[in-house]
């Protein structure tokens, strides 16, 4: 795996940068060690939880940096949709642009586009751009404006991903047909916007894999984002299932806070970007689902402790 970056100690995330173009400065970066391939720890849970389990009955993937790994895509769409619309913030002479840095920090902290977008101009000051020529003040101005920038950069989003230049993560197909043969459900929980999530599906496990899973929500779906449990709970609702007896795959503390807050174990794969994130409530800690296999994932609901 790449070298990684962490933040040395808690960043002031809310405090702005001084040009929005430039790397955030009140961040600062280092060189990590590299997490071994896999971490098990148990994870404790109410005895009568345990007791009750009937084991591995759905495995739920997350899709962005679980399915396919994506900051960047994305990070690429947004800069797009800015110098496409002529976005400027007061502190800046040319289009809005955010770094990879920034956007790492940014996309591990607020989930779903639209909400990025907003508190980003709510700290910077609300931008010019062709949309509105003044700084947009009026509440229904401000979401016409997230509004289009965000179908604009969902749009070309899809571009990329029909490229054909974007795979999937290791492991992933495999896994997701060894949990249909062995009678599993399938399921696929994204924050992200219902179109695009549904072309990354078609064109990452294609047609058929996309069309046999047992429950698919997206953004659109529910009215919080991640770390919100509402996604979660609504595919457990929907699969008539029990939390405790579905096992999500994540690959940021966004999406494993909205698992455990569902009653969901988790486990982790975590990206270039979310490699040094704290995840001690997940059950497993990945680098890729290369090596895991679903009887692993069931011997790990088997490990869960209970509470004394």
């Amino acid at each position: 795996m790449a070298s990684t970056i962490r933040l040395s100690s808690t960043p002031n995330f809310l405090a702005p940068p001084p040009n929005p173009l430039r790397r955030v400065t009140a961040l600062r970066f280092r060189a990590v060690r590299k997490r071994p391939f896999a971490s098990e720890k148990p994870v404790s849970v109410s005895a009568s939880a345990s007791s009750s389990s009937k084991g591995l009955e759905v495995l739920v993937f997350d899709c962005d940096g679980v399915i396919l790994e994506s900051e960047h895509l994305h990070r690429q769409a947004y800069n797009d949709a800015f110098a496409h619309f002529n976005v400027h913030c007061a502190s800046s002479s040319q289009p809005l642009n955010w770094g990879s840095d920034f956007y790492d920090v940014l996309q591990n902290r607020i989930g779903g586009g639209k909400p990025k977008m907003r508190w980003y101009f709510g700290e910077h000051g609300w931008p010019s751009s062709t949309i509105f020529d003044k700084p947009p003040e009026a509440d229904e101005d401000r979401a016409k404006l997230i509004d289009t920038l965000q179908d604009w950069k969902t749009e070309r989003y899809k571009e990329i991903i029909k490229s054909g230049t974007v795979e999937p993560r290791p492991g992933v197909l495999r896994l997701m047909d060894e949990a249909k043969a062995a009678g599993k459900k399938l399921a696929v929980c994204s924050a992200a916007t219902k179109s695009s999530v549904i072309l990354c599906l078609e064109n990452l496990i294609g047609i058929e894999r996309f069309q046999s899973l047992d429950c698919f929500l997206a953004g659109d779906d529910v009215k919080e984002k991640k770390p919100d449990p509402s996604i979660y709970l609504t595919a457990s609702k929907r699969l008539g299932a029990s939390p405790r007896d579905c096992l999500v795959v994540e690959d940021s503390v966004i999406g494993l806070q909205a698992a455990t807050k569902a009653g969901m174990p988790c486990v982790i794969t975590y990206t270039s970007s979310t490699a040094e994130q704290d995840f001690k409530d997940a059950i497993a800690i990945y680098p890729d689902l290369s090596k895991v296999r679903l009887k692993d994932l069931e011997l790990l609901l088997q490990k869960v402790v209970p509470a004394s």
